[in-house]
């Protein structure tokens, strides 16, 4: 029988549909049933393309007696943190607060009159395993204290919230620190966490990082790791390694080793978004290895293929488990990617198998469960004989060549998955949830791609999906989130409202001699500012005044993760605006908002590498005013502080004025002087 998540929009919560537990979503009347009731509620918090999720699922959430005790005992909540990131955000830090660490599935149990946690954890089985109680234990344990052990819960709570408030209050420095050291200190700690090798342990994409890095290499500061050096070879394990899906394009999570082989197999909307950009980027510094462009224009093709709604926005995930025949009960791990050796050689012939061996880490033995991920050896151009094997590959998983398929619909669930009339193998089930702030980061690389390449399909598929949003995510007035299947929901939160005025600004850089998306950009941002900015302290809330009731603090986010944080977005933002439109009070509003963060960046700044990249445009924000013939052949260079606009007027013989903050520079006369006047303000 079916419980209350058989409605719900989140193919997260729909996943725990059958599940014997009663669970409840979050909602004002779950939370006051929990105190009505007097029972303690059990929130448990994944997403769709977790794997470990899912394995709570199948097995401890699908188990009669847990069922029962839960039922009896607790109040089941579950939440899709895709959702509501700002819930997720607190509860994870509250689970890192009690046990020193944090992941996914995060399951915690609150008091119901307060939601304040005091006791959690992530994946619990059944029987106890992996150093782990089960999960039964768990739930006797967890009540029994809730009972019995009153006076302790409450001193435990006190401390636990008299942490998180103190986790809100960030002091501000006393000094003047708003510098180029400062700047420097941040790029040498976040150039060491990706330059160093952490062998035997997983290998993520960490883009937020590398893009700081990159910055990095534009000067001639003494690093540890030598950022350009860091920059490149992050490239390389990303275009060249097993994350990247060499047969059908696109980026997965991460690798499970530190030699970039093995990947886990989902595939997120953000990290591709990011992932391109960054390649742009590499390729418009003129580190032009042929990977580079050969992993953007696989991954467009992918997202063309199988993450485009025919609204035009991007889906937000694939997951890494798959069906290999419509008659198993679960799905394996990247079944949909892998091949064993012996479907090589029967696809292949002995030349083409060679060739394929001496360009790919493929072997008889396999490298993941006796099958093999294609890793390349080495960069440089595909043979027209190792593409038609690669193609021959791309043919027995989804039954079409490239050419005869243009899209290839979704599975949307596992019935659709082992049901649907795939012509080659069963693909992993797609999550089709439109997320504002992952849709923008893919924005943001479709147009720096656009930008560095030119190629027009680029460009298509990124303003489609700005124009969905700007057209569909606007309710009676008000930014939101989601969208599932035309319908909007949730309001916007600050990562939305960053992530998107970016996109927005990325577009007009595209096309700096229009102002449209200009525009556009600084609606949203007034919108932004109104409702979650920090009159107190500055920076920008996580989430809007009026929609902050059910949280325990009102958070500020500044650390980065697999994303970046939104207030590095949202200062670095404010610093653009200010100068495209020469408004110093834009300046101002940034420069409170950095300070507001500035222990932070002193004393850990390997947690927030995005902030240090709002330093460095407030540092070195420049705007050059020239003609058409030259802003096509700037914006496709590496000038990571520089905003163009078009001149109505330039003093005579001159072809263009170079500005770095509120003052500019001697009119460039030659192209040349051009040059050496951007290259020297985004230095000095």
């Amino acid at each position: 029988m079916s419980n209350r998540l058989v409605e719900a929009q989140s193919l997260y919560l729909r996943k725990h549909a059958e599940n014997p537990i009663d669970w409840w979503y979050w909602c004002e009347e779950a939370l006051e049933t929990a105190k009505k009731e007097n029972k303690p509620i059990f929130l448990s918090i994944g997403y769709s393309s977790c794997h470990w999720c899912t394995v709570m699922e199948t097995e401890a959430f699908s188990d009669r007696a847990i069922a029962d005790f839960m039922n009896a005992n607790f109040l089941p909540i579950k939440l899709d943190r895709e959702e509501r990131p700002d819930l997720d955000s607190i509860y994870m830090q509250a689970l890192q607060m009690m046990t020193g660490q944090g992941g996914w599935p995060l399951n915690v149990f609150l008091t119901p009159d307060d939601l304040v946690p005091f006791y959690g954890g992530t994946y619990f089985p059944v029987e106890p395993r992996y150093g782990r109680p089960g999960f039964l234990q768990v739930l006797e344990a967890v009540r029994r204290f809730y009972d019995v052990e009153n006076e302790k819960l409450q001193a435990f709570k006190a401390d636990l919230m008299a942490n998180f408030q103190a986790s809100t209050i960030l002091p501000v420095s006393e000094s003047k620190i708003l510098t180029k050291d400062l700047l420097k200190e941040g790029i040498e700690v976040n150039t060491t966490v990706i330059g160093r090798r952490d062998y035997g342990t997983p290998s993520f994409p960490m883009m937020p990082y590398a893009e700081l890095t990159l910055r990095g290499s534009r000067f001639d500061f003494q690093l540890k790791y030598d950022a350009k050096e860091v920059s490149q070879q992050r490239g390389l394990d990303l275009a060249l390694g097993g994350i990247y899906d060499h047969v059908g394009g696109g980026f997965h999570r991460y690798t499970v080793d530190s030699t970039w082989t093995v990947p886990h197999f989902e595939k997120m909307l953000y990290d591709n978004g990011q992932i391109i950009e960054y390649l742009a980027n590499l390729w418009s510094l003129g580190r032009e290895e042929p990977a580079f462009a050969q992993a953007i224009a696989g991954t467009v093709e992918w997202l063309q293929r199988e993450m485009t709604a025919p609204e035009g926005y991007f889906y937000a995930a694939q997951d890494a488990d798959s069906f290999t025949n419509s008659d198993e009960t679960e799905p394996e791990e990247g079944a949909f990617y892998v091949f064993s050796y012996e479907e090589l050689e029967e696809l292949l012939t002995s030349e083409e198998l060679a060739e394929l061996e001496a360009n790919f880490t493929v072997t008889s033995e396999g490298n993941f469960e006796g099958t093999n991920v294609c890793q390349r050896r080495q960069g440089g151009e595909f043979s027209e004989s190792l593409q038609a094997s690669l193609d021959k590959l791309f043919v027995v998983r989804y039954g079409q060549t490239r050419e005869e398929m243009q899209t290839f619909p979704p599975a949307k669930n596992n019935h659709e998955a082992k049901t649907g009339n795939w012509q080659g193998r069963i693909p992993p089930v797609t999550d089709t949830k439109m997320i504002v702030a992952w849709n923008s980061l893919t924005i943001s690389g479709l147009a720096r791609a656009y930008a560095v390449f030119q190629e027009k399909s680029y460009w298509e598929l990124a303003i489609r999906a700005a124009n969905f949003i700007l057209d569909r995510q606007w309710v009676n007035g008000r930014f939101h989130r989601l969208n599932y299947e035309g319908k909007p929901a949730i309001l916007a939160q600050s990562e939305d409202y960053a992530f998107f005025i970016k996109a927005l600004l990325d577009l007009q850089a595209c096309l700096p001699e229009e102002t449209q998306w200009l525009e556009k950009a600084m609606e949203v941002q007034a919108e932004f500012d109104e409702y979650l900015w920090s009159i107190e302290t500055g920076g920008y809330y996580n989430t809007a005044k009026d929609s902050s009731n059910d949280l325990l603090v009102r958070e500020r986010s500044y650390t980065d993760n697999a994303t970046p944080a939104a207030n590095g977005v949202a200062i670095a933002n404010l610093l653009r605006f200010f100068v495209i439109n020469q408004d110093p009070e834009l300046r101002d509003r940034a420069e409170l908002a950095l300070h507001s963060f500035s222990s932070i960046m002193e004393k850990a700044p390997q947690a927030c590498p995005s902030l240090f990249t709002a330093l460095d445009w407030y540092l070195h924000a420049t705007l050059v005013r020239t003609t058409s013939e030259y802003l096509t052949r700037l914006k496709s260079q590496y000038f990571p502080t520089c905003s163009f606009k078009l001149a109505n007027e330039l003093p005579n013989s001159a072809i263009a004025l170079v500005c770095q903050g509120l003052f500019c520079l001697d009119p460039s006369e030659n192209e040349a002087q051009l040059l050496a006047q951007v290259k020297k303000s985004l230095i000095s």
